[in-house]
């Protein structure tokens, strides 16, 4: 009897601790507010607590979430109020104006794994007892007023991967980490001495702003000034000054010689400079243009002439001439819409008022019937969801393509543009069916047969309709280019099996969906080479977060407020890293991918309301380390 008798006292038990634990957590959340919400935390104290601002509970409706960014708090924080939150594992207050030291209950919480503390006016030594939080990963202290010294003790957080301190007033040395730290900053302080060699591996702009020495900043031998050592003669001095100012001459004297160069050129060709703001373009001027006369446009592209007729023609496809032509499209205004891997666009507005997307090429190494014959390909490409490639002009020194002109702009302004219109008009639905358009688009392109591949995958690639449907763009130009070292914002895209752009495979079109879907999700942009605030490793770092069980740091803040979709997030999710696994051939195709897309969309269109959430973890087996800055 005595079994049966435990049991049954501790289902009595059970929910009064369950009651007591709520009536706490709430306490405490109540408390914060009356300390440093003030207007800024509209929460409804007679709605449950997991349902207001910020707060993020566990199947127990205990708080596991507090993330409260940019949100107006101010003044100190109260003592014994977030001690309290005790199954809390992420505590986000960043980017508010809260002030004083950091609360010392906060040692209380010891599942706490994130702490994001940065942009706020926190002063006084770093606590202590911040280094004796056991499962502390991340750790956000950047931005703030923190004085003293680095402690040694910050090798007791062995689950640490990132330190972010830069932007204080932390003076002394820097202590010998042994951490494996993924992310580590301490630029823009008043430390001394030397980088510990554990740490020579970090990029210099973790250590600047600092009287510190040592690799990666310039050695501690009285070769440079960072050392504190020996200083240069002022022989030396002098020498530098004098070399420095015969290299400027120079440069200024082989400019000049290569700019009058350049304008004799231009005057024997007779060819004319097309001006309109930042648009310039040079035509070809022939003795046909001649023939034809001098046009005269004060509207965009102030055309003085054209390049010879006949075969140097805007060549439409199809039905698409629309009833202009080379002359009529130059004569247009145009303004620049952006500048990307393969040249400039420009939006042309024809007499009449109808708008084309001109974009003028760069770098384009192919001979003029491979050009051409590649334009053919392009041109007759048909999808409801591919921008349409209407025509092209093509010499010698200009080559022109012309598209339809997508209102909207492009996927990419809209992520991560300065409006914050543009952001909410993002929801799941019209993520999803971008997400389904351009699975469909890059489909299509690969049933064209096994050798045919998009090759350039990215969000300033995925342009938009004024309803926000997805139109694909720049399919094919990378066979044409000569683009040796890919920039960042592509690199952030290329599958790591690519080393030559001009040849990329369907599977690494995968990848590159993957990391648009990455994006779409996260909100953040991917930029391999710099992991900011700019731009993060996205498979990566979203593997890393998944690892670690907490997927809802992984959404974009827009979409955590739909919370009935949060399983189709979750496996579309699970599809983009699907897509980003490192062996091509364990990649799905595209065709499976867009099936996949259509399944979850359509399953979320007729699934009654659940209780599926974040709580269901999706599982990656991946050994990338974290590279998350929130």
């Amino acid at each position: 009897m005595k079994p049966k008798l435990l049991f049954s006292f501790y289902c009595i038990l059970l929910p009064i601790t369950t009651l007591a634990d709520l009536a706490s957590q709430q306490q405490a959340l109540v408390s914060l507010r009356s300390a440093v919400g003030g207007r800024s935390l509209l929460w409804n104290v007679s709605s449950p607590l997991c349902n207001w601002t910020g707060v993020v509970c566990d199947p127990r409706d205990l708080v596991v979430e507090l993330r409260l960014p940019g949100m107006g708090l101010s003044g100190q924080l109260p003592a014994g109020a977030l001690g309290g939150l005790t199954s809390l594992q992420t505590l986000s207050l960043r980017y508010n104006a809260l002030s004083g030291s950091i609360p010392s209950d906060l040692a209380n919480i010891t599942s706490l794994r994130n702490l994001y503390l940065q942009e706020n006016d926190f002063s006084g030594p770093i606590p202590s007892f911040l280094f004796s939080m056991p499962n502390l990963i991340r750790l956000n202290l950047a931005s703030n007023n923190f004085t003293g010294g680095i402690s040694p003790a910050v090798n007791n957080l062995t689950r640490l991967k990132t330190l972010f301190l830069e932007e204080n007033h932390l003076s002394g040395t820097i202590p010998d980490i042994t951490l494996s730290l993924d992310q580590f900053n301490v630029s823009s302080n008043q430390l001394t001495g030397s980088i510990p060699t554990t740490l020579s591996g970090l990029p210099s702009s973790a250590f600047e702003g600092n009287s510190l020495c040592g690799a990666p900043l310039i050695s501690c031998n009285g070769t440079g000034p960072a050392g504190g050592g020996k200083k240069l003669s002022g022989g030396a001095i002098a020498g530098i000054v004098i070399g420095s100012l015969i290299a400027l001459f120079a440069i200024l004297f082989l400019l000049v010689l290569l700019c009058r160069r350049k304008g004799g050129k231009q005057r024997d060709s007779g060819a004319a400079v097309v001006k309109r703001g930042q648009v310039e373009m040079d035509v070809e001027a022939t003795a046909a243009a001649r023939d034809a006369g001098t046009l005269s446009s004060g509207k965009g592209w102030d055309v003085k002439a054209i390049g010879r007729t006949g075969d140097k023609k805007l060549v439409f496809f199809g039905s698409h001439q629309n009833g202009y032509d080379l002359e009529d499209l130059l004569k247009a205004s145009a303004e620049v819409l952006g500048k990307g891997t393969f040249g400039t666009t420009y939006k042309a507005t024809l007499d009449g008022g109808a708008a084309v997307a001109v974009k003028r090429l760069k770098d384009v190494i192919v001979p003029e019937i491979e050009f051409r014959e590649k334009m053919k390909e392009i041109g007759g490409l048909e999808h409801e969801n591919l921008v349409g490639l209407r025509g092209y002009y093509y010499n010698k020194d200009e080559k022109l393509l012309v598209y339809d002109f997508m209102p909207a702009g492009s996927l990419s302004a809209l992520l991560h543009g300065n409006a914050a219109t543009s952001r909410t008009r993002l929801n799941w639905d019209t993520r999803a069916n971008i997400t389904l358009g351009a699975a469909r688009a890059i489909d299509h392109i690969h049933s064209q047969g096994n050798a045919t591949s998009h090759g350039n995958i990215k969000s300033s690639n995925i342009l938009l309709t004024k309803t926000y449907e997805a139109r694909v763009s720049d399919f094919g130009l990378s066979q044409l280019a000569n683009i040796t070292a890919p920039p960042n914002r592509i690199d952030g895209y290329r599958a790591p099996e690519v080393t030559d752009t001009r040849k990329v495979s369907q599977k690494a079109d995968v990848y590159s969906f993957g990391v648009l879907l990455l994006e779409l999700l996260t909100g953040k942009a991917p930029v391999h080479s710099e992991l900011n605030e700019d731009g993060v490793d996205l498979p990566r770092w979203v593997q890393s977060v998944v690892r670690e069980e907490w997927t809802g740091e992984v959404f974009d803040g827009e979409l955590l407020r739909y919370q009935d979709v949060e399983e189709e997030m979750v496996q579309l999710l699970q599809l983009a890293l699907d897509c980003t696994v490192q062996y091509p051939d364990k990649r799905p195709a595209m065709s499976e991918v867009m099936r996949r897309i259509e399944n979850l969309i359509r399953a979320g269109q007729h699934k009654e309301p659940g209780d599926i959430g974040l709580s269901q973890q999706t599982s990656v087996d991946s050994e990338a380390p974290s590279t998350v800055k929130e």
